[in-house]
């Protein structure tokens, strides 16, 4: 189990417990009332820590090494995956995966951004960031989807759209852009899930839709803590105090009104308890497709683009 930086006590715990168990496996002193008070109190320490976290420390859960990604849910929630590859164009991109679902009676096209498990992997998904022949896949898929009349779902985890040369020379921000209004007039609903970080383009790029949610350890921003620390003060050292000027919590966002709702994880985080994270993002996503399937269509887009038009505040000045 890997521990972060503010969940230290519970580390200490975490070592008392195992070190308690072993000495119940030899079987020479019952300790089995201590092992009890020792669960109890893990327990309540994690609500003390979780119940009060800052906007950092919300940033570091959702890139917690061991917290589900995409594919996970993917395995986990539906009962049927056809993943489809390529954007027709150039190649296929490994940060954004996608394909045909189902779950019982109901179909869906999954799209999300997809961070590796380990070392590898992270490098063969490019760290989650997507080129702009991964937003035009997700584009292509939006599309299947719209031809035979499927939802289509989302889930959002990116440290951003990948900045390289390569990636701005095949047209990385009309690519974003592309995505965004043909999303919006898309024939079908869309949901989309934060399920881990999401900056930027590289997230709005997969993100508009009908619905959208944020689960309860994420965050999402127009920049990163980090960038936005070295941005303005030319160093890495203010990200913390960067993350609590952003107000980029799912609390924030709700409070903005860009997202529609937060989905509550299991204590202590959804790599805590992946199984349930699953089964909780299972009966959530369903009851908004099933809520999102008696509007019109035209109602649904029209609604759509009135969301995103009423988000911020602009003024037009005439010379």
């Amino acid at each position: 189990m890997v521990f972060l930086e503010f969940e230290q006590p519970l580390e200490q715990l975490y070592q008392q417990l195992e070190k308690l168990k072993e000495v119940e496996a030899i079987g020479d002193v019952d300790v089995s009332k201590n092992v009890k008070d020792l669960e109890s109190k893990i327990v309540k320490t994690k609500e003390e820590i979780y119940s009060n976290l800052t906007g950092w420390q919300k940033v570091q859960l959702s890139r917690h090494p061991q917290r589900p990604y995409t594919m996970y849910y993917v395995e986990n929630i539906f009962d049927e995956f056809v993943e489809l590859h390529g954007d027709r164009q150039f190649k296929d991109d490994k940060a954004i995966v996608g394909g045909m679902a189902r779950i019982g009676d109901q179909r869906l096209v999954v799209i999300g951004h997809q961070k590796g498990i380990n070392t590898k992997l992270r490098q063969y998904r490019n760290f989650g960031m997507a080129n702009p022949e991964g937003y035009r896949k997700a584009l292509r898929l939006m599309k299947i989807a719209e031809r035979f009349d499927i939802p289509v779902l989302s889930f959002i985890d990116t440290p951003g759209a990948y900045p390289g040369l390569e990636a701005e020379e095949r047209g990385q921000a009309e690519a974003i852009a592309r995505n965004l209004f043909e999303m919006s007039q898309l024939k079908v609903p869309i949901v989309c899930y934060v399920i881990g970080e999401g900056a930027s383009g590289g997230a709005i790029g997969i993100g508009l839709g009908d619905r959208v949610f944020m689960l309860q350890n994420t965050w999402y921003s127009v920049i990163s803590p980090e960038s936005c620390s070295s941005i303005l003060w030319r160093s890495w050292d203010h990200k913390e105090e960067a993350a609590e000027a952003l107000r980029l919590t799912p609390e924030h966002m709700h409070g903005f009104g860009i997202i529609d709702g937060i989905v509550k994880e299991p204590l202590g985080g959804a790599h805590n308890d992946p199984e349930a994270m699953s089964q909780i993002l299972k009966g959530h996503l369903l009851e908004q497709f099933k809520e999102l399937s008696k509007v019109k269509t035209q109602d649904l887009i029209d609604q759509r683009i009135e969301r995103y038009s009423s988000i911020g505040k602009f003024a037009t000045v005439t010379s």
